[in-house]
């Protein structure tokens, strides 16, 4: 018996889809195959379009996620993130350093480190550092949008609209490494 005869494949991970080809139209939907994957903010480039520094780490792109994506937020003192809704996607944004106000549909909600805060589907919502320190924010989203353009919608002017989108560069699909 030659060595490749007891060679096994690896399995799929638990959940993990075989890869297809998607139907027309849905192709920037399948960007990469889901894995176990870890990606380091440092290493994602930031949108700073909308104020703040909003880094996704990870999503559909970057470690082929499927029903969200997650990421950080650094507003520092006297920033915003512009207000916005999501027509598809629950919002969970987790405070680790610094307070921030959040304005749903216009009130103010007060958020302190360690509180976390829900935003429904189509609840208007801008992010605010109103303190004299920077803030640092987990946030996640799900589900996903039926097209990535589709997921945002801007309600006020942006602060740096012609800044890049930024986010993860998606990972090579074999060694996982990232360029």
């Amino acid at each position: 018996m030659t060595a490749q005869a007891h060679r096994q494949e690896p399995e799929a991970a638990p959940g993990a889809r075989p890869d297809k080809v998607p139907p027309p139209g849905q192709e920037e939907k399948t960007v990469t195959q889901p894995r176990a994957a870890k990606v380091a903010a440092a290493d994602v480039a930031p949108n700073i379009r909308r104020g703040g520094d909003v880094r996704t780490l990870l999503t559909p792109r970057s470690v082929g996620a499927t029903s969200g994506f997650m990421g950080t937020a650094t507003i520092e003192p006297g920033q915003y993130i512009a207000e916005h809704y999501h027509p598809y996607s629950e919002e969970f944004v987790h405070v680790v350093r610094g307070r921030l106000r959040v304005r749903l549909d216009g009130e103010p909600v007060d958020v302190r480190p360690g509180e976390a805060l829900f935003v429904p589907i189509g609840v208007r919502h801008r992010l605010e550092n109103t303190g004299d320190e920077q803030v640092s924010v987990v946030f996640h989203l799900g589900p996903l949008a039926p097209r990535p353009d589709l997921g945002h919608v801007d309600t006020e002017e942006l602060p740096h609209p012609d800044a890049p989108h930024g986010g993860a560069a998606p990972a090579d699909p074999v060694t996982g490494s990232r360029p």
